[in-house]
């Protein structure tokens, strides 16, 4: 997997990823945020009092995913499952504005839709409150969704399952989707949360390294313990390529017998939400470009970092990770040789 990086043949990816249409099929959820400031501690309890001075509302789970997709220079096909509520009005209204058809999600009317508040203050988050439910969507909106997957995915160039475990991607869905595009011969890449067998045949699995090691059974404690955690990964997924994500510590990848480390160039960190989206939507990208998987692998740290020095839920545009890029070449070059070392 070593190679030559040359910064020329990684713009030129970049440039073509304009060229691309991705389907992206997963939980989405409605991110919104309360931005404020904190000057007391409430009398009533002790607590801040945050003083909101502005809301906002963005796309997030995978429909961050495809908001990351669209601000890299995609096109982008989104199908979902939302409930009959205000926030899957925002959530199609968020869509609209993107250019993405929000034709593509389905309504099933016994669950919410999964909404997530956070409360900012001074750049740091005070806390944040849920309204979900991790149960699997109906049988008819799971049957609905199918439908719509297999009409967005015509023409496509590759296919992101992001699994948030919300229950759009339930076990059958997600096996029967993973099929449908083995049939159409659309390549698929998968985020996953809570199982792999689901995903047996897919091209790439891209877990973090907490759900890596739950996903393999393994604790990571040493080099030869994350070499283990990736072989099982390849292993269930049935011989496809596997990235593994590490923070700051850059991306574990494994294609064949080769075992490479990636490094990242240190970066000051203000939120690393949603960095895991940037990741698989500019790895996946370049994949699709054309690029070798060390290749989109220096890309994607690229696009990472910059919205990790983001506060909220972020996206990277064509021309934030070309600036990024030579930091990134450096900090990949610098680890190159160093296959299953430092975990």
């Amino acid at each position: 997997m070593k190679g030559r990086l040359d910064r020329r043949r990684l713009e030129r990816f970049l440039a073509g990823f304009s060229r691309l249409r991705l389907v992206v099929v997963g939980d989405v959820v409605l991110d919104e945020y309360l931005w404020g400031e904190v000057e007391r501690v409430s009398p009533e309890a002790p607590v801040p009092v945050v003083h909101v001075r502005r809301e906002s509302q963005v796309l997030g789970g995978a429909g961050n995913v495809v908001r990351n997709v669209v601000a890299l220079g995609a096109r982008c096909s989104f199908c979902s499952v939302v409930g009959e509520d205000s926030a899957a009005d925002r959530v199609r209204d968020l869509l609209a504005e993107l250019g993405v058809d929000p034709g593509g999600l389905v309504v099933d009317s016994e669950r919410p839709t999964t909404r997530k508040t956070r409360v900012i203050a001074r750049s740091q988050q005070v806390v944040r409150f849920d309204r979900e439910t991790a149960e699997p969507v109906s049988r008819t909106a799971a049957r609905t969704l199918v439908r719509h997957v297999e009409s967005a995915a015509e023409g496509s160039d590759g296919a992101i399952l992001e699994d948030y475990g919300k229950g759009a991607l339930a076990p059958g869905v997600a096996a029967s989707l993973v099929r449908r595009f083995a049939a159409a011969a659309i390549p698929v890449a998968v985020d996953p949360k809570q199982a792999l067998a689901p995903y047996r045949g897919v091209s790439l699995v891209k877990p973090n390294l907490r759900e890596a090691e739950l996903l393999a059974g393994i604790r990571v404690e040493s080099a030869g313990d994350l070499s283990k955690v990736a072989g099982r990964l390849r292993r269930r997924i049935g011989g496809g390529t596997v990235v593994i994500t590490r923070g700051g510590d850059g991306m574990t990848l494994l294609d064949g017998a080769s075992l490479v480390q990636v490094r990242t160039a240190p970066r000051e960190v203000f939120d690393v939400q949603g960095a895991g989206d940037t990741t698989i939507a500019a790895l996946w990208l370049a994949l699709r470009s054309g690029a070798s998987l060390l290749e989109a692998a220096v890309i994607a740290n690229a696009a990472a970092g910059v919205v990790v020095a983001k506060v909220g839920t972020a996206t990277a545009s064509p021309d934030e990770v070309r600036e990024a890029l030579d930091e990134s070449i450096d900090a990949a070059r610098a680890g190159l040789g160093r296959e299953g070392g430092g975990a």
